[in-house]
């Protein structure tokens, strides 16, 4: 039964690896602290439980930079929920330096390198329209 909601997250595509891997962990973490989205714990045949995850997939893109910004605009008419990752996050080492970061910039110059997005399907697919998924 497919979802009538979906997640992604789009990274820009000249990120080095490492950097791809902690722009989607970040970023997914705004995600998972919406309402409903996260399922059950798990528990193992012994009985030692873990933590829950997201109850549906997550579709991982890359962009190029401008189509960050289009991807990022896109997100904004569709009025999804979306979290963001810009270039002067890998320069901070905490919560409250990343908000002052995101803070001293205006929304038409944030230097994107990522976001990840939740909302209705059609309009995810709306926001990701022409990306290909990151392989």
């Amino acid at each position: 039964m497919e979802s009538e909601t979906k997640v992604a997250v789009v990274v820009r595509e000249d990120l080095q690896v490492w950097q791809k891997m902690n722009v989607t962990a970040f970023t997914i973490g705004g995600i998972a602290g919406i309402p409903g989205l996260l399922g059950k714990p798990y528990e193992d045949k012994d009985g030692r439980t873990y933590l829950p995850m997201l109850r549906q997939p997550v579709l991982v893109f890359t962009a190029p930079k401008e189509k960050m910004r289009r991807s990022y605009e896109r997100a904004l008419v569709q009025g999804v929920a979306f979290s963001i990752y810009t270039e002067e996050l890998f320069a901070t080492s905490n919560d409250e330096d990343n908000r002052a970061e995101v803070k001293k910039v205006a929304s038409a110059d944030l230097n994107l390198v990522g976001l990840a997005v939740f909302g209705d399907r059609k309009a995810v697919d709306n926001v990701v329209k022409g990306l290909k998924l990151h392989s």
